[in-house]
């Protein structure tokens, strides 16, 4: 189990990098007082919370004597054998101002005689201490979010499996209820033979065998099979780059139930054998 402790200048990014870690299945506790990480860490290897890959807390300067608190915790946290990771984000100062100023937020240590400037360079000085300890410093300066959200993937989402960052919502429908609102990728399935008119299919649906096979039967639904997997395939991690953590891809039939439920099996086997998480649904099965 891994704990990451994301900190550094307030605007930097820390909110989006928990939210990295969030779906890169981390338990994810946003303005953790130090001297709780050790307790959050155990609570960790209760049973309810083995499927999390590890812990990520935000910690920052809001809390009465953070300095001192973070240096305990990381003892402790290594008294008991668990591997501690310290993430400290930082930018500079001009690039901080201009998103304070998008925002309309105020910096946590701003107060009447003290702008934001100022408060800016008082925590960049509290923190040197901290920054040096850190096990990773990310400049955010020229970062987008996305940026942001690719350089942590990068280097996280692979530490505990081969699984890819960008998940996989694989949905079938029928498109006499609608297209599924939350779909990036639609195809169209209607012109593949249809079960639905074969009297002994009609009652089954595409995760039968028979269904299946008769969806497949023809050389032209197995060239459009492959040919929409290598697509997929080709996008993905163009997309994964980007910093998409979420694709949904439906497919869709007139009801539901014969052929959009065979594609949409054949396209989670694919993209599961390529190491792609991958959640399956079946929206309109009971319907079609």
């Amino acid at each position: 189990m891994r704990a990451c402790i994301v900190t550094g200048l307030s605007g930097a990014g820390k909110s989006t990098a928990l939210q990295v870690f969030e779906d890169l299945n981390y338990f994810t506790v946003d303005g953790l007082p130090a001297n709780l990480a050790p307790e959050m860490a155990d609570m960790m290897k209760l049973h309810p919370m083995s499927h999390f890959k590890g812990i990520a807390l935000g910690m920052d300067m809001r809390q009465s004597n953070f300095l001192g608190e973070i240096n305990e915790a990381l003892s402790v946290l290594s008294e008991r054998g668990i591997r501690s990771w310290l993430i400290f984000l930082e930018a500079l100062t001009p690039e901080l101002i201009r998103r304070y100023a998008t925002t309309r937020r105020p910096h946590p240590l701003e107060r009447k005689g003290m702008g934001l400037e100022a408060a800016l360079m008082l925590e960049r000085e509290s923190l040197t201490p901290l920054r040096e300890l850190a096990d990773i410093i990310i400049d955010t300066t020229k970062f987008s979010v996305h940026d942001l959200r690719r350089a942590i993937q990068k280097r996280w989402s692979g530490h505990h499996s081969k699984l890819r960052a960008v998940r996989v919502n694989v949905i079938s429908f029928g498109f006499k209820y609608g297209v599924p609102r939350e779909a990036d990728i639609v195809f169209d399935l209607r012109f593949l033979p249809n079960p639905y008119f074969i009297e002994e299919l009609r009652p089954l649906c595409g995760k039968d065998k028979a269904v299946s096979d008769y969806v497949f039967a023809t050389e032209k639904a197995v060239e459009f099979s492959r040919k929409l997997n290598d697509l997929l395939c080709f996008m993905l991690p163009m997309m994964e780059a980007e910093g998409r953590y979420r694709v949904a891809v439906a497919v869709g039939c007139t009801g539901g139930r014969h052929r959009s439920v065979a594609m949409a099996e054949e396209i989670a086997q694919t993209l599961r054998q390529a190491d792609y998480p991958v959640s399956l649904e079946h929206r309109h099965l009971e319907l079609g």
